[in-house]
């Protein structure tokens, strides 16, 4: 790109499994010779989404040598308390890199409030190189339609309600605002897998949440025309102060929340039996306090990496990649919730060893 031009910045956010590394996945898998630079907030030491998205075959490496540009993983809580102290020099570092970086993907954790991290883009340095081409908001259809917001709503009004700098009162559809409210275009995912009257129904109730200039468009597993997703030119940050949500913070208060409340459980083994995995985490997530669990999964006699990802009692699973050659093949998941006994987990995840 030319030097003097600013680098256009799409942040995806949405709740906890909308879809958003899957939309990722997608634009990446698609770039046709954009050579993008990817920011992946995750909750936790996990590494799973960053993960993925390096082991797709997109050309993304830790040292940013390929041609989709360097993998950024922040790691320490949501995107919009950490641009303090990771977002500034992680932007700073691309900035440095403008010649080389046609567009920035920024995924924000599930419980990210968008408007802060767009409100970073008026720091002089950022606003000089960089500009919010638009803010993507997922919503679950399947989940809305079913009048929730999220694939498990109790789990993510648990996790609010941890948050001492919310108002814990505030129901979990003021969440579900306040991630449409940022928004310039909305992205209705997993349609396939409800009826069109379905989509029909929350099409509607996201309409009466967000102007009409706010486009919605329905998505199949992240597939989508990528020229519906970058190259907007919406100039979030100019405009993003008009955007009035739930959680606004004056100027002169500090936005800090605190995730200490969270445990996060890691599981690490060989081999597994897939049907008694499943069976195992699916009974887990009843028993215990769990949001997400999501991993890498080695199956006896399969050259393919297996990644599951469970958020409530939904879960997906799909082959990524193979081993490769220096791997040695193995079981890696995180549990992410409140509570957690770490012994009790991993001897029940243990029970699927083969």
């Amino acid at each position: 790109m030319n030097s003097t031009s600013k680098i256009p910045v799409t942040i995806v956010t949405g709740f906890l499994g909308s879809g958003k590394t899957t939309l990722l996945r997608h634009i990446l898998d698609n770039a046709e010779g954009r050579r993008i630079a990817v920011i992946v907030n995750e909750f936790g030491e996990l590494g799973i989404d960053g993960d993925i998205l390096r082991g797709c075959g997109i050309g993304c490496d830790e040292d940013g040598n390929e041609q989709a540009g360097q993998l950024y993983e922040l790691s320490n809580g949501c995107m919009c308390c950490t641009v303090q102290e990771e977002f500034y020099p992680v932007m700073r570092e691309l900035i440095e890199r403008r010649a080389d970086i046609d567009h920035i993907l920024i995924e924000t954790s599930g419980l990210a409030l968008p408007k802060p991290l767009v409100q970073a883009f008026h720091w002089p340095e950022i606003k000089n190189a960089c500009t919010v081409d638009a803010v993507v908001t997922l919503v679950d259809t399947p989940a809305a339609a079913s009048g929730q917001f999220a694939a498990n709503p109790q789990a993510v009004d648990e996790q609010r309600r941890a948050d001492p700098n919310l108002d814990h009162e505030s129901p979990l559809h003021e969440l579900f605002e306040d991630q449409l409210v940022a928004a310039d275009l909305v992205v209705l995912s997993k349609t396939d897998l409800v009826e069109s009257a379905a989509v029909e129904q929350v099409t509607a109730l996201v309409r009466g949440e967000v102007p009409p200039e706010v486009k919605i468009i329905a998505s199949d597993a992240g597939r989508l025309d990528l020229d519906l997703i970058l190259g907007l030119s919406r100039a979030s940050e100019e405009t993003i102060h008009l955007r009035k949500g739930h959680h606004d913070h004056g100027d002169d208060e500090e936005h800090d929340h605190d995730h200490d409340l969270f445990d996060s459980v890691v599981v690490n083994l060989g081999n597994v039996d897939r049907d008694r995995l499943m069976t195992t985490l699916e009974t887990l997530v009843r028993e215990h306090t769990i949001y997400r669990i999501k991993g890498f999964v080695a199956l006896p006699e399969k050259p393919m990496r297996l990644v599951v990802h469970g958020v409530g009692q939904r879960f997906d699973s799909y082959f990524d990649r193979r081993w490769a050659a220096d791997e040695t093949p193995n079981t890696y998941l995180v549990l992410i919730g409140q509570e957690l006994d770490g012994a009790v987990l991993q001897q029940a995840i243990e029970s699927a060893a083969v």
